[in-house]
């Protein structure tokens, strides 16, 4: 009877997604997909030669947890930037398909959106194997003129919503400083969740409600090698906690699911679901933060928001290339749990 009081608490929480409002504020990335047939080896070099086939440009950072927030039911507010070039134009298409608002994000001349070129080869009818990467990163962030208005469009969009979501992937959209500038206007709603997405700079958000880092990122963060020790973990986790005055922390930790550390309670292991031979792990991060910041804007527990977050995950991960989760497939995975 537990643990079926606990599924329809999630479902409840689930269904709660299409009233919530969610300002996304982050590093907007193209993510491109190049997929070409195995044709031969080449007579330059000691390299495959591939015929094209096809090519997609899907969100991705910051951009892929707003698409993860729409698909999930919730209304979502980007606020970011991109370049006044082809990535950054279907970026913004990909956005309105989904009848997702742009009035917040930038378009900057002198800033190339940012690309990751992922080619990926295979024979006809197989699996598709990535063989390469390539990214293209503006030089610079943006200029004060352009933070400016981030900060501005940023705090409109605040005004309604439920939660805030930094994805910060180092490329000046989700820097401390902006957010530092960004939160001055919430005196009227402090209560509002803050969570935190961020690769190389965690310790420097100090204040934030939530952050959902991955194992590595903590190690990088904090010096301290983890490995398989929990006990290393809990007290990694406990630290950090306290150091940057979370409320709660949930570290991910891949094949073994997640650990939950919420302020005045005992940390909660969390097993993966779902299978450990995943597909594809590209994008799995922005929709666990996606997942998680929309059920704290319900008003559910942290606990809760990471069992949510835990299935999200399990479902991505099956899938390849950057992809989301729908409401219903969460729904589904609560009851097949």
């Amino acid at each position: 009877m537990r643990a079926q009081a606990q599924q329809e608490r999630l479902k409840e929480i689930v269904r709660r997604f299409p009233g919530i409002t969610v300002t996304v504020l982050g590093d907007m990335v193209a993510d491109e997909f190049v997929f070409g047939e195995i044709s031969r080896v080449s007579r330059e070099a000691p390299v495959l030669i591939l015929k094209h086939r096809e090519r997609t440009v899907v969100p991705g950072g910051g951009a892929n947890a707003v698409y993860n927030l729409s698909d999930l039911g919730a209304r979502v507010l980007p606020v970011g930037w991109v370049g006044k070039d082809e990535a950054g134009r279907l970026l913004l298409t990909r956005f309105r398909e989904k009848r997702i608002p742009t009035g917040g994000i930038l378009q900057l001349a002198n800033c190339g959106t940012v690309t990751k070129t992922r080619i990926l080869a295979g024979m006809a009818h197989t699996s598709r194997q990535q063989v390469v990467r390539v990214d293209r990163e503006p030089g610079a962030e943006p200029g004060i003129a352009a933070q400016r208005q981030l900060v501005q469009r940023a705090r409109a969009s605040l005004r309604r919503s439920n939660a805030l979501l930094v994805s910060d992937y180092g490329y000046g959209s989700a820097t401390p400083e902006l957010l530092a500038q960004v939160r001055a206007g919430l005196r009227a709603n402090h209560h509002m969740p803050i969570t935190l997405d961020s690769r190389f700079r965690m310790l420097s958000f100090a204040g934030v409600t939530a952050a959902t880092p991955n194992e590595p990122e903590v190690e990088e963060a904090t010096g301290i090698r983890i490995g398989e020790d929990n006990s290393t973990l809990v007290t990694v986790g406990q630290q950090l906690l306290q150091r940057m005055k979370l409320r709660s922390l949930v570290v991910t930790r891949g094949r073994d699911g997640m650990m939950v550390f919420s302020r005045g309670k005992k940390p909660v292991p969390i097993p993966i679901y779902g299978s450990d031979q995943v597909a594809d792990v590209t994008g799995a991060g922005d929709t666990v933060i996606a997942t998680f910041t929309a059920a704290l804007a319900t008003g559910a527990d942290a606990e809760s928001a990471a069992r949510l977050a835990n299935f999200a995950g399990g479902i991505v991960v099956m899938k390849r290339g950057t992809a989301t989760v729908t409401q219903q497939e969460l729904l589904q995975a609560i009851d097949q749990s």
